[in-house]
């Protein structure tokens, strides 16, 4: 990532963390984050699930319906 790209995305992560929409983790597992040109110039926040989700185990023994 380039060091403007660095700076800019700092300052979002710093942003929302102020706002109280996301919180520090110390968990083992993470996510990748992005920047994504908006139309208007801007840059968005993203986060790349792909590989977490293929780490996740899936729900083996699903809860029964209660209607069943």
């Amino acid at each position: 990532m380039a060091p403007a790209e660095l700076v800019e995305l700092k300052s979002q992560i710093e942003d929302l963390l102020g706002k109280g929409f996301i919180r520090p983790s110390v968990s083992p597992w993470g996510a990748s984050v992005l920047l994504v040109k908006k139309k208007d110039g801007k840059s968005r926040l993203c986060v790349d699930y792909r590989k977490l989700n293929k780490a996740t185990i899936k729900n083996r023994y699903p809860l029964p319906r209660i209607d069943d």
